[in-house]
């Protein structure tokens, strides 16, 4: 395996092209759609989800140039059925078409043979009679640790042999995350938290996957809604990348994520979906018929913000 083809080295590397650290979420619900993606059409899943792929282009469209990655949640594609998982097939594409990385937000996780065919699904590739064959073809996805190593393996086995990315919650951004990620437990004679511990096992998973850039290619979820914990994990794991969802609609602010960054400027990647999809709703300049301009105005503003609160805190960027 080559250093440079890294998922880590690629992300970091679009990244300082683009000197931005936000990913777009892409959350469809065809209700919130602006009118003008409706009109006219038809009333069955094939519609709406033609409806939702043309919504996800024209966001990918205004802000391709301005962010490194886009992570469309599966959860807002199921929904819709068949129609809903081609509307994301296409999405993915689209975005790997214009240059992007693509993470897909599934938080898979199962027994080693379940998580086999979910890995060999969405990161690595399927057997045909005679070939191996890419499905989604993902460059990472989101991953639940909760059944131990056992649903790890296989993703970070693809992760190893198609230079793919995985990112494990860790520390989430909802509020009832600390119920279970909080909660004291004793390895040996130490006691600490579900989510230190769960630090430990992302720099064991992932300290072979190291790339240029001193990041490894197994990264960690952890929310932009919860400052000090961040704090404390960016010191636990050094060269783990943050995927830092809960900025801007749940509450998270440009202040709370810089604890989530290195000195060297690096380290996290900032997501936001519904202030950025639906921007078009909060901005009177643009309405409904502009909602890609709306959407673009909405990361240029996230970019300043977070790049703003790394320089005043001091830590290097550009």
């Amino acid at each position: 395996m080559t250093t440079y083809e890294l998922f880590s080295d690629r992300l970091i590397e679009q990244v300082l092209r683009k000197k931005s650290h936000v990913v777009v979420g892409l959350d469809p619900v065809y209700e919130k759609l602006p009118s003008i993606l409706k009109r006219g059409a038809g009333d069955s899943l094939k519609d709406i989800c033609r409806a939702i792929f043309d919504f996800n282009r024209t966001l990918i469209d205004a802000t391709y140039d301005i962010v490194p990655a886009i992570k469309p949640q599966v959860a807002f594609y199921e929904r819709y059925g068949v129609e809903g998982m081609k509307a994301f097939e296409k999405t993915v594409r689209y975005g790997k078409k214009k240059g992007l990385i693509v993470i897909e937000d599934a938080k898979r996780n199962d027994i080693g043979s379940t998580a086999t065919a979910y890995s060999d699904g969405h990161l690595g590739r399927v057997r045909l009679s005679s070939r191996n064959i890419a499905v989604f073809d993902l460059d990472a996805i989101t991953v639940n640790p909760f059944l131990g190593s056992d649903g790890i393996l296989p993703f970070l086995f693809d992760v190893r042999e198609y230079r793919k990315g995985i990112f494990i919650l860790v520390k989430t951004s909802n509020p009832s995350s600390r119920e279970l990620q909080d909660l004291y437990i004793v390895s040996g004679n130490k006691k600490q938290k579900v989510y230190e511990y769960l630090s430990q096992l992302v720099n064991k998973w992932g300290k072979d996957t190291i790339g240029e850039y001193g990041y490894s290619s197994v990264g960690a979820v952890v929310g932009a809604t919860f400052p000090n914990d961040a704090k404390l994990l960016r010191k636990l794991m050094p060269k783990t990348y943050f995927l830092v969802p809960g900025f801007g609609a749940q509450g998270g602010q440009a202040s709370d994520i810089v604890h989530c960054f290195n000195k060297d400027g690096l380290g996290a990647i900032i997501a936001a979906s519904r202030s950025i999809n639906y921007a078009y709703k909060n901005n009177k300049k643009y309405g409904s018929k502009h909602y890609g301009s709306a959407a673009r105005d909405a990361v240029l503003r996230m970019n300043f913000e977070v790049n703003k609160a790394l320089e005043k805190a001091g830590i290097l960027t550009w």
